[in-house]
């Protein structure tokens, strides 16, 4: 099968038991690194050397197909640098071709920045989605935060040290300048920060420098004044669009403050 393992983000004793055996039994793993599992085991004291196989970004596509058809007769551990695999790192791909194969897949659950980052910024962390990193020029950036801009639902992002500030200043035009955000560097780490507060307060203290691995949550947008009748207008066009009608009721309501059961009552009311 194949084995999706989650490592440590920043502190070794994250590492879990199952994780540890995995490692002590492994006779193939795939690599984000393979220079980084190698002082992984080492860290860890696992003396077991298993084959070691570099997957990542550039090669991804073209070794998933063998490591799937691998996993049918053996266990391929699957590792990225630091946290889940798949999850802004390499592995969907693989995932996606032992599906498509047949091969089955589990998961030895572990650190995530983005659930870390998400519990610790003191925003809602009922509803949220991970963004993963924002592009890189300015002018597609503030195109991409202005199509976030009414997001309802806590909104989760990587970035490099060196663009932090640029992005804040990018985020706090698109999303607003009181929009609330909590930076939060370096996780689960000896320098571990988190800074929150409005995104230009945010945006002016990152001018300063800042290092590490980064994770910027930003708060959804706050539900827009929408007249009832309007709200159910909106529910009904969702459904006509193939959404079902529950979850337009609570995607409509979320966005309008409006009850949910209320809208859901109303739009099937002028169904029938």
């Amino acid at each position: 099968m194949i084995i999706l393992a989650a490592t440590p983000i920043g502190n070794l004793g994250d590492a879990s038991r199952r994780l540890v055996e995995a490692l002590e039994a492994a006779t193939v793993i795939a690599a984000e690194d393979t220079r980084t599992t190698i002082r992984l085991l080492s860290a860890l004291g696992i003396e077991n050397r298993p084959k070691l196989v570099a997957l990542h970004d550039h090669n991804e596509k073209e070794r998933a197909g063998d490591l799937a058809e691998r996993a049918r007769t053996e266990d391929v551990l699957v590792l990225s640098d630091a946290g889940m695999p798949t999850v802004s790192d390499p592995g969907y791909g693989l995932v996606a071709a032992a599906a498509a194969a047949g091969v089955r897949v589990t998961v030895i659950p572990g650190p995530s920045a983005v659930l870390t980052a998400l519990a610790v910024s003191g925003l809602p962390t009922d509803r949220f989605a991970f963004e993963g990193f924002p592009p890189r020029k300015s002018g597609e950036r503030r195109a991409a935060f202005a199509a976030l801009s009414s997001e309802a639902r806590t909104l989760v992002f990587f970035e490099a040290p060196s663009r932090l500030a640029a992005t804040l200043h990018d985020m706090a035009a698109g999303f607003g300048a009181d929009r609330r955000a909590a930076v939060c560097r370096e996780l689960t780490k000896l320098h571990e920060e988190v800074v929150r507060g409005p995104l230009s307060d945010l945006a002016e203290w990152a001018e300063t420098g800042a290092r590490g691995e980064i994770v910027v949550v930003v708060a959804g947008a706050e539900p827009r004044a929408v007249a009832f009748p309007d709200a159910v207008t909106q529910v009904l066009e969702m459904v006509r669009t193939g959404t079902r009608l529950k979850e337009a009721a609570g995607e409509v309501s979320t966005l309008t403050g409006h009850s949910s059961r209320e809208l859901y009552q109303a739009a099937l009311a002028v169904k029938r």
